[in-house]
């Protein structure tokens, strides 16, 4: 597709993406749904009773990271849940210190009593995918360390969570399959909660994934441009980053997912497969350790935006439910529980009670789009050749590519098989 022109600035336009991103034909990238940004505060009396503070994980490619810190559930005593948690913004854009983010994490920490470390990733296009990936991993192994006076004063490593909406759910989900592939256990993972999340493929699930409904924020045409246009045109929409294969759903060593979908969001049907083939791959026998919410009339992300509305608030109360449960659920019998040194040093003899599944959830409709992403559209993110948002001083994924798009990277096993 030749280039067009960009009415406001004369520059021919090579890549649309709007309204996340857009390339110019000088390098230029501008980002549009990007909030600003705001400053870290230890004091928790100036932030809604949650201390914030910034770290950086890895110097050399500049992976960082804000951690909130419930001044309540810490003053109790006892260790808190660990929430890592990963941003969305299609793998190019938005910010775990932005507005956005910065606010519904803080009020996730304050709501579950939770320690939440929220990753600030590399972005495509500059740093194209698996850079996240890597960044995640590098995150992960962080927080496993306990090497952060917040983390080994407070955090129950025995409960550490992934957590993750759009892309960051996508992340997440992978994260967690590269740490059980690794065969080396370095965190206990009990639980995903992955929300809205990101994943595609060539075939179609149902008619709104081939035509759009002139309601739904993401077209068909957007969602298949966008994978390519992150992994630096390397990896289509059947790669298992984003079409995830049956042996990394079995390979998966968390104790239980919840998996969030919003009824008109193009996304949804990739959602709601994901969740029924870890019940059926993994916990079939055990219903509840799957759950599935869903937000009737709702669309992509509608949550960060509109935290106040019904729907918004029912979607928090059970992620609350998820992370503060405690059932008594053992790994998949595939996988005998080895626990990691840091976990023998962590708070012991703790009861364990049970709860029941949450059922899924129905909501009130949306705004419209404009409504919901309007206020972003005007924050506008430059780079350029000469001005990217992160200067890595490795290569990221080097050369290494498979042979076949549907072969599991790492080259960690695919699992048990399928029959």
């Amino acid at each position: 597709m030749p280039p067009r022109n960009d009415k406001d600035g004369g520059e021919d336009i090579t890549v649309d993406l709007y309204p996340f991103i857009r390339e110019y034909k000088g390098g230029r990238v501008e980002r549009f749904l990007r909030s600003p940004f705001v400053a870290a505060t230890e004091d928790p009396a100036a932030n809604r009773g949650v201390a914030t503070r910034d770290v950086i994980i890895d110097n050399c490619t500049g992976v960082s990271a804000r951690l909130f810190l419930p001044s309540d559930a810490a003053a109790a005593g006892e260790r808190l849940p660990v929430i890592m948690y990963v941003h969305g913004g299609s793998f190019c854009t938005e910010s775990a210190f932005g507005r956005t983010y910065n606010n519904y994490v803080r009020s996730l920490a304050a709501q579950t009593g939770a320690l939440v470390v929220s990753v600030e990733y590399r972005l495509a296009p500059e740093h194209p995918v698996p850079a996240a990936y890597d960044d995640a991993w590098a995150a992960l192994q962080w927080v496993a360390s306990l090497s952060d006076p917040w983390l080994s004063s407070y955090a129950d490593p025995e409960r550490t969570f992934l957590a993750g909406d759009s892309a960051g759910g996508n992340i997440v989900y992978n994260t967690a399959v590269r740490a059980a592939g690794r065969g080396t256990n370095i965190v206990d993972i009990e639980g995903l909660v992955i929300v809205h999340p990101y994943f595609w493929g060539v075939d179609r699930l149902s008619s709104s994934e081939t035509v759009w409904d002139g309601v739904a924020m993401f077209t068909p045409d957007f969602v298949d441009r966008l994978w390519p246009y992150v992994t630096a045109g390397q990896l289509d929409n059947d790669d298992p980053w984003i079409n995830p294969l049956d042996g990394d759903i079995t390979s998966l060593m968390c104790r239980r997912v919840l998996v969030a979908v919003a009824e008109k969001d193009s996304l949804s049907g990739r959602g709601r497969r994901l969740a029924a083939s870890m019940r059926n791959l993994m916990w079939a026998d055990d219903q509840h350790a799957v759950t599935l919410v869903e937000s009737e009339a709702e669309d992509h992300g509608f949550h960060l935006y509109n935290p106040m509305r019904a729907t918004s608030k029912t979607l928090m109360e059970s992620i609350i439910q998820f992370i503060n449960q405690r059932p008594a659920l053992p790994l998949p019998a595939a996988f005998p529980p080895e626990r990691h040194e840091l976990h023998l040093q962590a708070c012991q003899g703790k009861e364990q009670t049970s709860s029941s599944a949450i059922q899924p959830i129905l909501g009130v409709p949306t705004r419209p789009y404009v409504d919901v992403f309007g206020y972003g559209v005007a924050m506008k993110d430059s780079s350029g050749p000469t001005n990217t948002t992160r200067t890595s001083c490795l290569q990221i994924g080097g050369d290494e590519r498979r042979s076949s798009p549907r072969t599991r990277r790492y080259g960690l096993s695919l699992g048990h098989p399928i029959t």
